[in-house]
């Protein structure tokens, strides 16, 4: 697995790259595994591929504050980027990892070497739901500090996520509506009392992670023709961000 070495300023571009790279692996123009970090300069509203928009997000407040809406690839609920938020794409291979094909062996595998990099810092957090990152609160609770999905294509796949290491909690409580559906171990909280920090750096987190995936190397080559059609054509259009498909 290489790292993807690639500073990109746009949050749509950063996010049409995560399915412009899997579409170029499907496509069988590259062979590598790869692994690329993120951190947004300015908010986002991030909405699952198939999520209802006008349950899950305040669209009032998000249009009152210049907060961009933007559906992803990938299934999943809701999620507020930005400042403060680690940001990771991993692309896997089927042919190497076959195992894998399974959704609990994906999220298993891809939650286990996330939760290793954080224990290696010091900090104890457990998978909770379909693929939540978790933290003990003071309270007894857990609290989500990562939420995390997948978009599989038939050769590959692509495993994403957000850390919250120092971002705007109450932001996202005035972005974010009512979730459509929620894991057990939430019990209806709010977002202000479901979400936690990871109290760590950033760049150690990012460290971390690519320690405990053995990244060794890493590449710049990065499919910026397909990434550019992908925001001009779909993640700017609101056919494809405002209507479930």
């Amino acid at each position: 697995m290489k790292l993807l070495d690639v500073k990109l300023s746009c949050n749509l571009q950063n996010i049409a790259l995560d399915e412009a790279v899997l579409e170029r692996a499907e496509r069988g123009e590259c062979t590598d595994e790869l692994m690329r970090f993120w951190e947004p300069m300015k908010p986002i509203v991030v909405i699952g591929r198939s999520s209802p928009i006008e349950m899950e997000v305040d669209l009032d407040f998000c249009r009152q504050n210049d907060i961009a809406v933007v559906r992803r690839a990938s299934g999943g609920q809701s999620v507020v980027n930005g400042p403060g938020c680690l940001i990771y794409s991993v692309l896997i291979s089927y042919e190497k990892r076959p195992e894998l094909r399974m959704l609990d062996n994906a999220h298993e595998f891809v939650m286990g070497r996330m939760r290793s990099a954080i224990d290696s810092l010091g900090v104890e957090v457990q998978m909770e739901g379909t693929c939540d990152l978790t933290l003990a609160h003071l309270d007894g609770s857990r609290r989500k500090v990562s939420g995390n999905a997948l978009r599989c294509r038939q050769n590959w796949m692509l495993y994403h996520g957000t850390m919250l290491c120092d971002a705007d909690l109450e932001l996202i409580s005035n972005c974010l509506g009512r979730p459509k559906r929620m894991p057990d171990y939430r019990k209806e909280r709010t977002h202000s009392d479901f979400l936690a920090q990871l109290p760590v750096n950033i760049g150690d987190l990012q460290n971390a992670i690519t320690s405990t995936w053995q990244i060794k190397q890493s590449t710049t080559d990065w499919p910026e023709k397909l990434t550019d059609e992908l925001v001009r054509h779909k993640y700017q259009n609101d056919e494809w961000n405002y209507k479930v498909r």
